[in-house]
């Protein structure tokens, strides 16, 4: 039989059973009935014979096919078994820390909001693959993570630092959990990286200045979405990304509840929300104007998005309040800061910002038993900023501790 051409290749038809077209020096193209057309050669080692695949026409061409041949049959000629030296370079592929990272992220993208887990990959991608991504992960030590640790740090982003030695000690413990590797060298590094220097949200917590903020709020001009936005988040004090991307299928405002689904949670538990009157009252004035989509707040762009993560502040900018004076995380803070100086029992509290619970148990009680009475909180909480908002004379309110 004649060499494969590729005109003959390309006429080809899908027979009614696999057909073997040969090439010479054991290359073959398996055309299925399905269509597909894949290269195969056929050789022998110490008497047996073997199969090696090189991929499929026409993403590997007639030309490539046979230069793949050739090398393989060179490496016959040296006593060189070319399907164990391509399964010996795939498994010190598949050993790289970059192979075993991408191994781990895929995993946990399962539990991973969107978000979390293309900011995680960014950072292996930015800080870490490129310098030690395409070595075994056995082969590196602390000194080497140190390393690339360091170029960070030299560009001052000292937290980042911290956050990759973390994510690479999870990739090394995942590999030792699945057999790959012996030890986490990133345990050697503690102490090693310079110390972060915590800086809270900026938040104001003065009863007055709380005031003046909320009457700024009432005169905001802009668009509507982010308008109620910021009205309605010193009211519930979520995570300024829990409430963008809030949806209409989450509220109900006949319970008067919010119901954030536990994947846009950061500690990745459904958190319920307690809606105020005066909550409730901005969400049905809301829903003529956004109801008939999905997200309570659209983006301008449309394309079924939420507003960005920048819009609140940039909002809180157009309204005088500087990043050191006020941000919109810091409505969290204001709550509470209030609301323990109210006497408010500290667990509501906790509860209700949706902080982690170490004791699983507690945890599990806490939810199941506390909502009555951080429905009353919530309430008198959005009574108190009224009474702010109006500018009355503020009274200290203690409330007895339960």
């Amino acid at each position: 039989m004649p060499p494969l051409t590729d005109s003959a290749i390309r006429s080809l038809k899908p027979p009614e059973k696999a057909l073997k077209l040969f090439d010479g020096g054991g290359l073959y193209l398996l055309v299925q009935p399905n269509g597909a057309r894949l290269w195969r050669m056929k050789y022998r080692v110490d008497g047996r014979e073997k199969l090696l695949s090189f991929g499929q026409y026409p993403d590997v061409p007639l030309r490539s096919a046979r230069e793949r041949r050739d090398e393989a049959r060179r490496l016959i000629a040296a006593r060189v078994d070319p399907s164990a030296k391509r399964k010996a370079e795939r498994a010190a592929t598949s050993d790289t820390f970059e192979a075993i990272a991408r191994e781990y992220l895929e995993l946990k993208s399962k539990s991973l909001s969107a978000r979390t887990y293309n900011k995680k990959v960014g950072r292996f991608e930015a800080f870490a693959f490129p310098f030690i991504g395409k070595l075994p992960i056995t082969s590196i030590a602390a000194p080497q993570l140190l390393t690339a640790l360091r170029r960070i740090e030299e560009r001052g982003n000292h937290e980042t630092a911290h956050r990759v030695r973390a994510e690479c000690g999870e990739v090394f413990r995942y590999a030792i959990a699945t057999g790959r590797a012996e030890r986490d060298p990133t345990g050697d590094l503690r102490g090693a990286l310079a110390p972060v220097v915590v800086r809270n949200h900026a938040a104001i917590t003065e009863p007055v200045k709380i005031g003046q903020l909320l009457r700024a709020i009432d005169g905001y001009q802009g668009q509507p979405a982010t308008e109620f936005a910021l009205k309605l988040l010193p009211l519930v004090f979520v995570r300024p990304g829990e409430l963008r991307a809030a949806e209409w299928s989450e509220f109900d405002l006949e319970t008067a509840e919010w119901r954030i689904p536990g994947i846009r949670m950061k500690m990745r538990e459904p958190h319920i929300v307690p809606l105020s009157r005066q909550a409730v009252a901005l969400v049905r004035d809301l829903h003529p104007l956004t109801g008939a989509g999905r997200h309570l707040f659209p983006s301008l762009r449309g394309g079924d998005r939420p507003i960005s993560n920048n819009t609140l502040n940039a909002s809180l900018r157009r309204l005088g309040y500087t990043g050191n004076e006020m941000v919109s995380h810091g409505f969290r803070s204001m709550a509470s800061t209030c609301l323990n100086e109210q006497g408010w029992h500290p667990d509501l509290i906790e509860l209700q910002l949706a902080h982690a619970e170490r004791n699983k148990v507690r945890a599990a009680y806490n939810r199941a038993t506390r909502l009555s009475e951080r429905r009353k909180m919530m309430q008198a909480w959005a009574d108190y900023l009224d009474t702010l908002r109006a500018g009355a004379e503020i009274i200290p309110f203690r409330r007895t501790a339960d």
